[in-house]
């Protein structure tokens, strides 16, 4: 469905044509462009925006179907770009992505939404409230969708960030780390870590494109050159999510070495507790045994005192054994 749909000239919002293909020329005439907003929409409802902007068919396929990395790929009449916009559900300490596909053209900006959590409604209303930035193009557009998405990461990341160091003390408390659901939930954790990961790391070489930076340097068709400062801004941003995203997933790994290390350590005094009560055990099992094999012609066999010897040789020997076990921290 077309969410909205608007002409920006001099960097405000004026009133057109319905019609794509007029308002398209109506922008280009004043020196303005078209901005067009879609959330998820059919086939049919985007075959008449795509025949109107001659969108590249390769790109029509993957707006429609989306589930596509982050990604710059430059076409004859238009460029086209890929961004993930990440969403922290706080309730359930869950990392869910959607995606932001954009066409800029020399006089226009379609943006199709799938899923939850894009910027795109305040990205509109903070560019209608800024019409120097807006007014210099469909470049602005694209700046502030990135610098939105981006800066967004920055709060996802820190929320990740909380929510591992209380995983960490979960796991080296005194008796925290023997729960059985702590490694499911420092697995799961994992699992939102790279969810972010996929949605940040492919986006590292076409924002540095955007940029003019590295070996991803050079100028970008539809994007005014005197732009790169400000994506060279976004950029940095997202090299610091990323390092964020790198320490994230290193720590989660050692803190899950150590859950596995700890829970080790712990099923071996476990294994040695049973193994000394085994063993004291043995010893009364033993002489009870041989005591209970009925021959005629044992020692002590028909003495008088031979049964509280016994048990009095049982209670020393496990007495002493108690003693041992207990010096060498195995009880």
């Amino acid at each position: 469905m077309i969410v909205d749909c608007a002409i920006y000239r001099d960097g405000r919002r004026t009133d057109g044509p319905e019609d794509f293909s007029d308002a398209l020329g109506e922008a280009r005439r004043a020196g303005g462009f078209v901005w067009i907003g879609l959330h998820e929409p059919t086939e049919e409802e985007f075959e008449l925006v795509s025949q109107e902007f001659g969108l590249h068919p390769l790109a029509v396929e993957d707006a429609l179907k989306a589930h596509q990395r982050p990604k710059l790929e430059v076409y004859d009449d238009s460029i086209f770009a890929v961004l993930k916009p990440v969403v922290y559900e706080p309730d359930s300490d869950a990392v869910s992505t959607g995606e932001l596909m954009i066409f800029l053209g020399d006089a226009f900006v379609v943006v199709v939404r799938h899923g939850e959590g894009s910027p795109l409604k305040a990205v509109r209303r903070r560019l209608e409230h800024e019409p120097a930035l807006l007014g210099k193009g469909p470049t602005a557009v694209l700046y502030a969708i990135a610098d939105a998405t981006v800066d967004h990461y920055l709060e996802v990341a820190v929320e990740l960030q909380t929510d591992l160091e209380e995983l960490e003390a979960e796991v080296f408390s005194p008796g925290g780390g023997g729960s059985r659901h702590t490694a499911s939930r420092i697995y799961t954790f994992k699992r939102q870590v790279l969810e972010f990961r996929r949605a940040t790391g492919p986006l590292a070489p076409p924002l540095a494109r955007l940029a003019g930076t590295g070996a991803y340097g050079g100028r970008v068709p539809f994007v005014n050159d005197r732009a790169r400062p400000f994506f060279r801004d976004v950029n940095d941003h997202l090299t610091r999510v990323n390092e964020s995203v790198e320490g994230l997933d290193r720590l989660v790994s050692d803190i899950l070495s150590a859950h596995l290390a700890q829970t080790s350590v712990r099923q071996n005094d476990d294994m040695r507790k049973i193994s000394a009560w085994a063993a004291m055990a043995a010893v009364p099992t033993m002489l009870a045994g041989i005591y209970g094999m009925n021959f005629d012609h044992m020692p002590e066999l028909h003495w008088l005192w031979g049964y509280p010897a016994v048990i009095a040789l049982m209670a020393l020997l496990e007495v002493l054994l108690f003693r041992q076990f207990k010096r060498r921290g195995w009880l």
